[in-house]
């Protein structure tokens, strides 16, 4: 029996990682979460929920005392950019304070692994597309510096005291659930404003590309990973360019009608493209993420549809 700590489980991506550890009857899971953005509805039977906060050390403290993790999958975050950009110092509180609370804690209390959700924020805007893990990092905002720094420490911890870490780069994350208490990425504002019958905004003319991964690959990903010894950095991505109005077409399959579009100016700083190869964690896990994008745009609209209608 491996026993699982997943920081921020009730979140987003976490849900969609407690999804696929729920049906694996060899996983004890324990979830540790703010619910600043989380749910606990997302939390599932046989799962136990830890109300608390990564900046608490006191409560971490506790929480590792008491319980004999193998592994923390680490998703607690402050994920907005504009956020970061805002409030530099929370985002730095919550992202960086928070990883060495729970890295000193996995010291203290011997745990093996710890897996970590980056970003592809952490390259800025490269155009070496599609991007590979050896790319200079040259983060644009204050969420990809503590991204980045976070991944520094990671391999500083596996260095000096023999932690496992494994780090992935998440591209643009899409599926259920996501920013129900947020604004979240294009493709749940989209889905939002679509379910209720609005226009959508486009800012540019639409051309600008994103890699759109669907959150149950990226949480595939990760409990692929847990096995891994050393120190590993993968993108997890489909590796393939979609531009804004190639997405608005796969919305528009989804609705079954023509979309309403505003294009409006493109906003300082927006990245024009944004692509990663996923050819690392194809060779180190045999997986590349598989869900296809109308697909994956279909059942998140769909998702989003049901909870309009309630």
């Amino acid at each position: 029996m491996m026993k699982l700590l997943v920081t921020g489980g009730a979140g987003f991506i976490g849900s969609h990682v407690l999804e696929k550890l729920h049906a694996m009857v060899d996983r004890q899971v324990v979830v540790f979460d703010n619910l600043t953005s989380g749910s606990p509805d997302n939390v599932l039977p046989g799962m136990e929920l830890v109300r608390g906060d990564v900046r608490d050390t006191d409560s971490l403290e506790s929480l590792f005392a008491s319980h004999d993790f193998d592994a923390v999958i680490h998703l607690a975050a402050q994920t907005l950019v504009p956020t970061s950009v805002a409030d530099p110092v929370m985002d730095l509180q919550v992202n960086l304070e928070g990883i060495l609370h729970i890295l000193e804690c996995c010291r203290t209390y011997h745990v093996h692994h710890v897996l970590f959700s980056s970003s592809a924020a952490v390259y800025g805007d490269n155009p070496h597309v599609p991007l590979v893990e050896t790319e200079r990092l040259m983060p644009s905002s204050p969420y990809g510096i503590t991204k980045m720094t976070t991944e520094q420490y990671l391999r500083v911890y596996h260095e000096l005291y023999g932690l496992d870490a494994t780090v992935f780069r998440f591209a643009n994350v899409y599926g259920e659930r996501q920013g129900e208490k947020g604004e979240g990425g294009v493709v749940s504002i989209f889905c939002k404003l679509l379910a209720m019958g609005k226009a959508i905004t486009v800012y540019g003319d639409g051309r600008q590309t994103r890699d759109f991964v669907y959150a149950g690959d990226i949480a595939d990903a990760i409990i692929q990973a847990l096995p891994l010894k050393g120190f590993h950095t993968f993108n997890v991505s489909t590796g393939k360019e979609t531009s804004i109005n190639d997405l608005i077409r796969c919305f528009e399959d989804a609705i079954g009608h023509s979309a309403d579009v505003h294009y409006t100016e493109a906003r300082t700083g927006d990245i024009l493209r944004s692509v990663l190869s996923h050819d690392a964690l194809k060779q180190a896990l045999g997986i590349v993420p598989a869900m296809e994008l109308p697909e994956g745009i279909q059942k998140t609209y769909d998702w989003y549809n049901r909870q309009e209608k309630h």
